[in-house]
Protein backbone atom coordinates (compact mmCIF):
# COMPACT_ATOMS: atom_id res chain seq x y z
CA UNK A 1 0.00 0.00 0.00
CA UNK A 2 2.37 2.35 0.53
CA UNK A 3 4.31 1.88 -2.56
CA UNK A 4 0.76 1.96 -4.42
CA UNK A 5 0.80 5.58 -2.57
CA UNK A 6 3.86 6.40 -3.29
CA UNK A 7 3.72 5.46 -7.30
CA UNK A 8 0.16 8.11 -7.34
CA UNK A 9 2.51 10.74 -5.99
CA UNK A 10 5.05 10.33 -8.08
CA UNK A 11 3.58 9.07 -11.83
CA UNK A 12 2.61 12.88 -13.07
CA UNK A 13 6.71 13.62 -13.22
CA UNK A 14 9.31 12.50 -15.45
CA UNK A 15 11.92 10.61 -13.32
CA UNK A 16 14.12 7.49 -13.18
CA UNK A 17 14.52 5.61 -9.66
CA UNK A 18 18.12 3.43 -9.73
CA UNK A 19 18.51 1.18 -6.96
CA UNK A 20 22.22 0.49 -5.85
CA UNK A 21 22.16 -2.58 -3.70
CA UNK A 22 23.12 -1.86 0.11
CA UNK A 23 26.99 -2.81 -0.21
CA UNK A 24 27.41 -0.13 -3.22
CA UNK A 25 25.09 2.28 -1.61
CA UNK A 26 28.27 3.61 0.69
CA UNK A 27 27.79 6.85 2.23
CA UNK A 28 30.95 8.27 3.09
CA UNK A 29 31.65 9.28 6.90
CA UNK A 30 34.66 10.57 8.47
CA UNK A 31 36.38 7.44 9.44
CA UNK A 32 36.49 6.29 5.52
CA UNK A 33 38.26 9.05 4.09
CA UNK A 34 41.54 9.85 3.04
CA UNK A 35 44.10 11.06 5.78
CA UNK A 36 46.06 12.98 2.85
CA UNK A 37 42.41 14.94 3.36
CA UNK A 38 42.95 15.82 7.02
CA UNK A 39 46.20 17.18 6.83
CA UNK A 40 46.63 21.49 7.45
CA UNK A 41 48.57 23.43 4.67
CA UNK A 42 50.98 25.88 5.87
CA UNK A 43 51.73 28.58 3.46
CA UNK A 44 52.42 32.34 3.85
CA UNK A 45 49.77 35.13 4.26
CA UNK A 46 49.17 37.22 1.52
CA UNK A 47 50.54 40.58 2.23
CA UNK A 48 47.02 42.13 1.78
CA UNK A 49 45.37 39.97 4.06
CA UNK A 50 48.28 41.56 6.85
CA UNK A 51 47.81 44.85 6.30
CA UNK A 52 43.77 44.13 6.78
CA UNK A 53 44.88 42.78 10.11
CA UNK A 54 47.11 45.55 10.71
CA UNK A 55 43.94 48.06 10.32
CA UNK A 56 41.70 46.50 12.23
CA UNK A 57 44.52 45.85 15.39
CA UNK A 58 44.34 42.16 14.93
CA UNK A 59 47.20 39.55 14.91
CA UNK A 60 48.35 36.27 15.03
CA UNK A 61 50.23 34.68 18.30
CA UNK A 62 52.62 32.53 16.79
CA UNK A 63 54.34 29.55 19.12
CA UNK A 64 51.66 29.54 21.64
CA UNK A 65 50.53 26.32 23.75
CA UNK A 66 47.43 27.36 25.46
CA UNK A 67 45.09 29.98 25.51
CA UNK A 68 42.55 31.12 27.95
CA UNK A 69 39.37 32.88 27.71
CA UNK A 70 37.25 33.78 30.33
CA UNK A 71 33.57 34.77 30.24
CA UNK A 72 31.52 36.20 33.68
CA UNK A 73 27.81 36.27 33.78
CA UNK A 74 27.21 40.09 33.95
CA UNK A 75 23.77 38.72 34.34
CA UNK A 76 24.06 36.98 37.50
CA UNK A 77 26.74 39.96 38.95
CA UNK A 78 23.53 42.65 38.19
CA UNK A 79 21.43 40.14 39.85
CA UNK A 80 23.82 39.93 42.98
CA UNK A 81 23.83 43.74 43.03
CA UNK A 82 20.46 44.58 42.93
CA UNK A 83 19.61 41.81 45.21
CA UNK A 84 20.73 44.09 48.63
CA UNK A 85 18.51 46.72 47.89
CA UNK A 86 15.54 44.63 47.35
CA UNK A 87 12.38 45.00 50.07
CA UNK A 88 11.20 41.57 49.43
CA UNK A 89 14.25 40.00 49.12
CA UNK A 90 15.57 41.49 52.19
CA UNK A 91 12.33 39.95 54.00
CA UNK A 92 13.05 36.89 52.93
CA UNK A 93 17.02 36.79 54.09
CA UNK A 94 15.44 37.93 57.39
CA UNK A 95 12.37 34.70 57.49
CA UNK A 96 15.59 32.54 55.99
CA UNK A 97 18.17 33.87 59.15
CA UNK A 98 14.57 32.75 61.75
CA UNK A 99 14.06 29.32 59.59
CA UNK A 100 10.90 29.98 58.50
CA UNK A 101 11.81 30.26 54.71
CA UNK A 102 12.09 26.38 53.71
CA UNK A 103 12.92 26.51 50.15
CA UNK A 104 15.49 29.52 49.96
CA UNK A 105 18.85 29.29 50.60
CA UNK A 106 22.02 31.36 50.51
CA UNK A 107 25.18 30.78 48.88
CA UNK A 108 28.67 31.64 49.89
CA UNK A 109 28.69 35.28 47.92
CA UNK A 110 25.80 36.41 49.42
CA UNK A 111 22.84 35.15 46.48
CA UNK A 112 19.77 34.28 47.32
CA UNK A 113 18.25 31.28 45.64
CA UNK A 114 14.91 29.80 45.37
CA UNK A 115 15.74 25.45 45.17
CA UNK A 116 18.01 25.85 42.16
CA UNK A 117 16.39 29.03 40.85
CA UNK A 118 18.54 32.60 41.49
CA UNK A 119 15.92 35.15 42.66
CA UNK A 120 15.85 38.10 40.65
CA UNK A 121 15.07 41.57 42.34
CA UNK A 122 12.29 43.77 41.41
CA UNK A 123 14.03 45.87 38.85
CA UNK A 124 12.51 46.84 35.39
CA UNK A 125 16.06 46.67 33.28
CA UNK A 126 16.91 42.83 34.57
CA UNK A 127 13.29 41.90 34.21
CA UNK A 128 13.24 43.34 30.68
CA UNK A 129 16.23 41.86 29.54
CA UNK A 130 15.77 38.24 31.28
CA UNK A 131 11.98 38.48 29.22
CA UNK A 132 13.26 39.74 25.99
CA UNK A 133 16.07 36.78 25.69
CA UNK A 134 13.62 34.66 26.53
CA UNK A 135 11.59 35.75 23.85
CA UNK A 136 12.60 37.95 21.17
CA UNK A 137 16.29 36.71 20.26
CA UNK A 138 16.63 34.15 17.21
CA UNK A 139 17.32 31.35 19.68
CA UNK A 140 13.37 31.22 21.00
CA UNK A 141 11.59 32.54 18.40
CA UNK A 142 8.66 34.16 19.91
CA UNK A 143 7.72 30.41 22.38
CA UNK A 144 4.43 31.84 23.61
CA UNK A 145 3.47 32.20 27.52
CA UNK A 146 3.80 28.97 28.66
CA UNK A 147 6.89 27.24 27.28
CA UNK A 148 8.41 30.71 27.98
CA UNK A 149 7.48 30.73 31.70
CA UNK A 150 8.74 26.93 32.02
CA UNK A 151 11.57 27.47 30.64
CA UNK A 152 12.66 30.84 32.71
CA UNK A 153 10.81 28.75 35.99
CA UNK A 154 14.18 26.47 35.03
CA UNK A 155 16.77 28.96 36.06
CA UNK A 156 14.71 32.01 37.88
CA UNK A 157 12.33 33.27 40.36
CA UNK A 158 10.49 36.59 41.07
CA UNK A 159 7.20 37.23 42.40
CA UNK A 160 4.99 37.53 39.24
CA UNK A 161 7.28 35.88 37.57
CA UNK A 162 4.06 34.34 35.30
CA UNK A 163 1.88 37.33 35.70
CA UNK A 164 5.28 39.26 33.70
CA UNK A 165 5.46 36.41 30.98
CA UNK A 166 1.93 36.51 30.14
CA UNK A 167 2.22 40.23 30.08
CA UNK A 168 5.11 40.28 27.49
CA UNK A 169 3.79 38.04 25.24
CA UNK A 170 0.29 39.69 25.23
CA UNK A 171 2.01 42.81 23.41
CA UNK A 172 4.10 41.45 21.29
CA UNK A 173 2.33 42.08 17.62
CA UNK A 174 4.36 39.31 16.23
CA UNK A 175 2.21 36.04 19.20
Amino acid sequence: MRQRRWLELIKDYDMEIHYHPGKANVVADALSRKSYANMALGFMMPHELCEEFERLSLGFLHHTTAAAFEAEPTLEQEIREHQKNDEKLQEIRELLKSGKAPHFREDEQGTLWYKNRICVPNVDSIGKLILSEAHDTAYSIHPGSTKMYYDLKERFWWYGMKRAVAEYVAICDTC
